[in-house]
């Protein structure tokens, strides 16, 4: 397989910071399929001539179909930091999400309980705590809107399995071409209307703020979208 052309959001000598294509794997799985982070060892092994194997650690990971920011780390040590960043949400994550049909409100924050069926890869949704359910957090804000869809704007309090696709859902407002959680039909392309918009979190040895940003998918109506903002 030949790999796209990474070029990262940031990157020095402890982190790489990729913006996602939808569709491509953040890391390898059953199909067989090359992921990004074995384009991102190819890319850092080319441009700094490093001989051997490269290290290039997961520190996260995103849905296949979804797109947007995917943090690497480019040494153990920062790989280790990062890891604890996430577990101790230290680390604030935004998401763009298109859906079909308006929310109840202007802005709203959802508190649900998850459980991951493994047979079908779906999070099932309920609205009061049950055993070996855990709890799901996010708010949305409304923040554009078009003809036919609807912009969200989604801060992350947790991070459960299919949370932001499956809480969406579950108020009426599937991501638009997510079959799996109730929209009407899919994207061409077999993607989803859901972005890893934004990150924010300190470095992990530098200890200086970052933020960092995602271009949406160039693709027509994440275009205008961004366009109206």
């Amino acid at each position: 397989m030949i790999f796209r052309q990474i070029e990262p959001l940031f990157e020095d000598n402890h982190l790489i910071i990729v913006n996602k294509n939808p569709g491509e794997l953040v890391q390898g799985d059953s199909t067989g399929d090359m992921p990004l982070v074995e384009g991102v060892k190819l890319y850092i092994k080319e441009k700094y001539d490093k001989p051997g194997a490269v290290f290039c650690g997961v520190t996260h990971r995103i849905d296949r179909p979804t797109s947007g920011i995917v943090v690497f780390a480019k040494t153990s040590k920062a790989l280790e930091r990062v890891n604890e960043m996430f577990r101790e949400k230290h680390i604030k994550k935004t998401y763009w999400a298109v859906v079909k049909n308006k929310p109840p409100q202007q802005s709203e924050r959802l508190v649900h309980f998850l459980q991951k069926n493994a047979k079908t890869n779906k999070a099932i949704v309920s609205k009061v705590a049950k055993k070996d359910f855990k709890e799901a957090i996010l708010t949305y804000t409304l923040i554009a809107s078009s003809d036919r869809y609807h912009l969200l704007n989604i801060d992350l309090e947790t991070g459960r399995h299919h949370q932001i696709r499956a809480q969406l859902s579950s108020i009426g407002c599937p991501i638009k071409g997510d079959l799996k959680y109730g929209f009407d039909r899919s994207n061409p392309d077999g993607s989803i209307h859901l972005h890893a918009r934004s990150i924010a979190f300190e470095h992990p040895v530098k200890k200086e703020p970052i933020f960092i940003t995602a271009p949406a998918p160039k693709e027509n109506l994440w275009q205008s979208f961004e366009q109206m903002l």
